[in-house]
């Protein structure tokens, strides 16, 4: 039995963000200690948190002050780490006395960090330079069927209004070889799933090939015999070519999905925001999709109320929602956030008018996604069984193009027992604006 302190976890923000935290903790598995599943039965609590925008910083200054409660227990010891103190250290040094040590986003020394925070009661900020991306044993904290695999971190894009490129450095891929080793690692673990996430897949490999190599990497991930779905998060318009389309389409294990952050469809906008993209491009990128690529389903996401943006502006973005019909549409309120050139923009929008675009937005895309799942009515599609539910042989699911958590599920109905992790045919019988339900061939 281990004699080194045991450690609770708290992972905050998003997947790339899991990502590092399941590399966290396989190595201090690997190194002695225990993971408390219940931070109120640890020694030392870790909170790995975000800070894209002001609701996630919220977020993760809530959980430290939550977690810090219980340092008047059991635990001796509370640990930070990740966006927040790589943007934000020297502050919360300052000025948040509940953490003992602060960790930035690179986390390899984590085993000597978290041991000389406990035994030699040090608090410091750690902040060290940037690594080569490489393959690491992880403890998945998903669901054993599917996995995500950061294949880059970073940022060369520099939106005004994104704090991403000054927080995680500038875009870094992780070699083909190696995405292919951690691939073929969680493989052996029971992963038919895998996940593809990165700021922006679609520049993979430029930084270390001279050119994109995102279609190689797929026809790679392929051949490994275990893999079932390959899914891609996240498809910048600007890099999307016919070589990604023509192999999202006929590549039998690659989910017809892309998710395609457009943020804003007016021309002005998108220059101010420092988008590559601009309103013909865009269109000229859907009309190809709708008209050459009908079984992919796209998910997108939306800024509202950017400095200076005008009703007109706005109302295009519902327009074209209506012309292209998308599948899964998420809508933000613009985050003011320092440090951005956006931030110092004039005619910053109220809050209110913000909020309101976002509501108005997301009652049309309610309708535009009901019309979309009632067309999937009495058709069959291909779906993988994530939990079973407490009604015997109703399950839930996921289609190929319903991603982990963020595009609704599908309620499965059997005569049979199923597996989790197991793929089945199902006929779609009934929807709402969100979910499906469908009865398993």
């Amino acid at each position: 039995m281990s004699n080194l302190p045991s450690i609770g976890y708290v992972s905050l923000g998003c997947d790339k963000n899991r990502v590092d935290s399941e590399v966290m903790i396989a190595r201090l598995l690997s190194n002695g200690f225990a993971i408390e599943s219940n931070p109120a039965n640890a020694d030392i609590i870790i909170v790995n948190t975000c800070a894209f925008l002001e609701a996630s910083r919220k977020e993760s200054i809530d959980t430290i002050l939550e977690m810090s409660q219980y340092k008047q227990d059991k635990c001796s010891k509370l640990i930070v780490t990740g966006c927040l103190c790589q943007k934000h250290g020297e502050e919360l040094l300052r000025y948040l006395p509940e953490a003992d040590c602060l960790v930035g986003v690179n986390y390899n020394d984590i085993v000597d960090i978290v041991k000389q925070c406990y035994y030699d009661n040090v608090r410091q900020l750690y902040i060290r330079p940037n690594d080569a991306m490489t393959s690491c044993p992880r403890v998945l904290t998903t669901l054993p069927h599917y996995a995500y695999i950061k294949i880059a971190d970073g940022c060369n894009n520099y939106c005004s209004y994104c704090t991403i490129p000054y927080i995680r450095g500038r875009y870094r891929s992780m070699p083909t070889e190696e995405v292919v080793k951690q691939a073929l690692m969680l493989t052996q673990q029971g992963v038919t799933e895998i996940i593809l996430v990165a700021q922006d897949v679609t520049r993979y490999g430029l930084d270390l090939y001279g050119k994109v190599t995102l279609v190689p990497l797929l026809q790679e991930l392929s051949k490994i015999p275990q893999i079932k779905w390959i899914r891609l998060l996240y498809c910048y318009p600007e890099l999307i070519d016919t070589a990604l389309l023509d192999e999202v389409a006929n590549n039998d294990k690659v989910c017809k999905y892309l998710d395609i952050p457009l943020q804003h469809v007016d021309s002005d906008v998108l220059k101010a925001m420092n988008r590559r993209s601009s309103h013909d491009t865009v269109t000229d990128l859907f009309n190809r999709l709708n008209q050459y690529y009908p079984q992919i389903r796209i998910r997108s996401t939306f800024i509202c109320g950017f400095p200076n943006e005008s009703q007109a502006q706005y109302e295009m973005i519902g327009e074209f929602l209506r012309k292209y019909q998308l599948a899964n549409v998420g809508f933000f309120a613009y985050s003011r956030e320092k440090g951005t050139k956006s931030y110092v923009m004039s005619n910053q929008l109220p809050s209110r008018i913000k909020q309101q675009r976002v509501k108005q937005l997301y009652k049309l895309q309610q309708n535009i996604s009901l019309h979309n799942n009632t067309s999937l009515l009495g058709k069959s599609l291909q779906c993988v069984v994530d939990e079973q539910t407490e009604i015997t042989n109703i399950y839930c699911g996921r289609t190929q193009f319903q991603c982990p958590y963020i595009d609704g599920k599908i309620t499965l109905i059997s005569t049979r027992p199923l597996s989790i992790g197991q793929y089945v045919d199902v006929v779609i019988t009934d929807c709402d604006s969100y979910d499906l339900v469908g009865e398993v061939l």
